[in-house]
């Protein structure tokens, strides 16, 4: 008769999930990849079918994919039971995984993780860097713990409002418009746009719409040191957000535009099931000033 499906075979099938791989997923657990190894074939056999296909990168099956929900729930809310047993003795503790998009991890964690670290020596924080759009679904689906997400909608009771981001046109500092004050997007027609597809692209387009210009990116970049490298080898100009600041280099300059545009920021957890008193910790006190 097959063994019963425990805590220990759902955190192994999790890790593996998340890190991609049986070696990666060890290192996430602390433990040898072999016990990673051990845990799914235990798994898979109380569930009488594979849940994982291995390779580079490890999928999971279509078994898996229904599994995988519950699995996090599962061990959330033991994660969870943990915290709530340490903070009841008068600490917190447990690992808070976080996402975050480019701009934000470069310019505002820094900053948070050093004043968690300080506050709270027991918890964990893991980055996980991400755009705009994947990180709602990657907070709701359990995939993370917390996450800065870009104009929230409904922010879930106990969010922290981080502030609001304007965006600026990135220019190298020898442009004839790099010494404005600020800049009408009109005045970019001449150039070469260079866009961002982490997540911008509305602002920019709402920006533009306001303006009644046209808007006809000519290149379309993915990574955003990659826009920046290029704006900085005078391929073309961009427009990005003011936190990017902290990623030029310094003959590339942030100016910024009109109309004006704002993206706002805010850290919270998931609206559709409870916060881990690790994440409600972290998140409470948090006071946060996004440049303008």
């Amino acid at each position: 008769m097959a063994s019963e499906v425990n805590l220990a075979q759902l955190r192994a099938l999790v890790a593996v999930a998340d890190t991609g791989g049986f070696g990666a997923a060890a290192d996430e657990l602390g433990i040898s990849q072999s016990a990673v190894s051990h845990a799914v074939a235990a798994l898979e056999r109380s569930l009488g079918a594979p849940v994982l296909r291995r390779g580079t990168p490890c999928r999971t099956t279509p078994l898996g994919e229904q599994v995988l929900p519950h699995a996090r729930t599962a061990v959330a809310s033991a994660a969870a039971v943990r915290a709530i047993a340490t903070r009841h003795s008068g600490g917190l503790t447990g690992t808070v995984r976080l996402a975050a998009p480019t701009t934000v991890c470069q310019a505002l964690l820094p900053g948070l993780l050093r004043d968690w670290k300080a506050a709270h020596p027991q918890v964990t924080v893991r980055v996980f860097e991400g755009e705009d759009v994947e990180l709602p679904t990657w907070l709701e689906a359990g995939t993370v713990d917390a996450a800065v997400l870009v104009d929230a909608d409904r922010p879930a009771p106990g969010a922290v409002a981080l502030g609001a981001d304007s965006m600026h046109a990135l220019l190298r500092r020898d442009h004839p418009l790099a010494g404005q004050e600020t800049i009408h997007v009109g005045e970019l027609e001449d150039d070469d746009f260079l866009l961002s597809e982490g997540g911008c692209e509305r602002h920019i387009r709402e920006a533009y719409r306001r303006a009644g210009t046209r808007f006809a990116p000519r290149h379309r970049i993915r990574d955003l040191n990659t826009l920046i490298g290029m704006v900085h080898a005078g391929v073309g100009v961009s427009v990005m957000p003011a936190l990017a600041l902290t990623m030029l280099p310094p003959d590339c300059v942030l100016v910024p535009i009109r109309p004006a545009v704002h993206r706002t920021l805010t850290l919270t957890g998931p609206t559709g099931r409870p916060w881990s008193p690790a994440v409600t910790g972290l998140l409470a006190g948090v006071a946060v000033t996004v440049p303008a």
